[in-house]
């Protein structure tokens, strides 16, 4: 078991366990957790600037995964109810590296470091994060 005390108290998601999540054995298929974490990324986001389509339109940018890393401690089933958090641990010119971790109650069940990059949403080329949303981000991860 991997319980290493409550899950932290910053930004999180909350994800049901549903039966489309799950593999033959009742358990959640690993490639659903990118997109628990994708979630909670969206909202976090959302949270403090809108939306990723906000995003686009506003100030035309994009963020695409360059790099996921995952790892998984407990099984997760159905029916579990998951926090799933967002927490920026750096912030680069042009991409965000999050710590994101799965919990069922106070035990980790899987534990992510995505790495995304920020695109232009006309032509999808890496471009420098736009200033205010470089310092949206910068309290953010301050907080």
């Amino acid at each position: 078991m991997s319980t290493e005390g409550a899950p932290p108290g910053g930004f999180a998601v909350e994800v049901r366990v549903y039966y489309e999540d799950t593999d033959a054995a009742g358990v959640v298929y690993y490639a659903n957790y990118l997109r628990f974490m994708e979630r909670a990324r969206n909202e976090w986001l959302r949270a403090r600037l809108g939306g990723p389509h906000e995003l686009a339109l506003k100030m035309r940018v994009l963020f695409a995964v360059r790099s996921a890393a995952l790892e998984f401690r407990a099984p997760a089933r159905l029916d579990d109810v998951l926090r799933v958090t967002a927490d920026p641990l750096s912030i680069r010119g042009a991409s965000i590296t999050f710590q994101q971790d799965c919990w069922r109650q106070a035990e980790r069940v899987c534990a992510g470091r995505i790495d995304v990059v920020c695109v232009d949403a006309d032509t999808f080329a890496p471009r420098r994060l736009p200033r205010e949303l470089m310092q949206v981000l910068a309290e953010a991860s301050a907080s």
